[in-house]
């Protein structure tokens, strides 16, 4: 997940939906429940810090890790008035994290992991994640479901308009990979014309079996499978699972 140069000025306009607070409470209860071996946390493709603000705001020692430098600045101007709160920022790729030590819970939350369109991108950040883990430490991770991509997302349109902002995002889905190629176009108003700006970003859907079995592959034991941030299992119109797994 690089660049998104584009998209980081308008990330957090267009996800205001998304309740962190409620993400953030949600991931302390997974680690409550499940017993990490410390406090180090990792928010691994972090974007525009927006969980690891609520992380860092809640007493964890957080490492927010993203590929691209245009989101990890808007997540540095959230934290820059806390720097009690010691959120570290680096810019690295999933696939090629390299951490100064271990951590002991990485979360990576919001279908980060489907941005990995390529099976062996995905088997290679999870080596990563267990690489640097301590042992005992938990990864915790959602994405998005095959049944998100075919029967939500397709092949539809969507338009979103703020006072500022003009947005058309329009989805394109292939069948053989389960895969969404998202156009977006924004219209912002500058003086008296807009200005339009293009972003693509492409998603894969994987199985769970296919997901689990990467992570037992790359040392972690699989504690559970949630539904909809929840504790209960999924159902099979589930648009979102959450992964917990402890490292060997």
């Amino acid at each position: 997940m690089s660049g998104y140069g584009v998209f980081a000025r308008y990330y957090d306009e267009l996800t205001e939906n998304i309740s962190y607070e409620k993400r953030a409470d949600y991931f302390l209860q997974l680690i409550k429940k499940f017993g990490s071996s410390g406090p180090i946390l990792l928010d691994l493709a972090c974007g525009t810090g927006s969980l690891s603000a609520e992380l860092a705001r809640r007493g964890c020692d957080v490492i927010g890790v993203d590929a691209s430098e245009d989101m990890l600045l808007e997540a540095q101007e959230k934290t820059m008035e806390h720097p009690e709160w010691g959120v570290l920022y680096l810019c690295q790729p999933m696939t090629e994290l390299d951490l100064f030590g271990t951590v002991d819970t990485t979360i990576c939350a919001l279908d980060s992991i489907n941005h990995l369109t390529d099976p062996r991108l995905v088997q290679q950040t999870f080596q990563k994640v267990s690489l640097f883990t301590a042992p005992g430490g938990l990864f915790l991770f959602d994405v998005n479901t095959p049944y998100k991509h075919r029967e939500i997302l397709g092949n539809r349109c969507y338009i979103y308009e703020f006072d500022d902002l003009f947005c058309a995002w329009q989805n394109f889905f292939d069948e053989k990979t389960c895969s969404v190629t998202m156009q977006l176009d924004f219209f912002s108003a500058e003086k008296k014309h807009y200005l339009r700006e293009q972003e693509r970003i492409q998603e894969r859907a994987y199985t769970r079996e296919e997901l689990s079995r990467w992570l037992e592959e790359a040392g972690f034991d699989l504690l559970a499978v949630y539904g909809e941030d929840s504790l209960e299992p999924p159902k099979s119109d589930c648009q979102r699972w959450i992964f917990a797994a402890r490292k060997k």
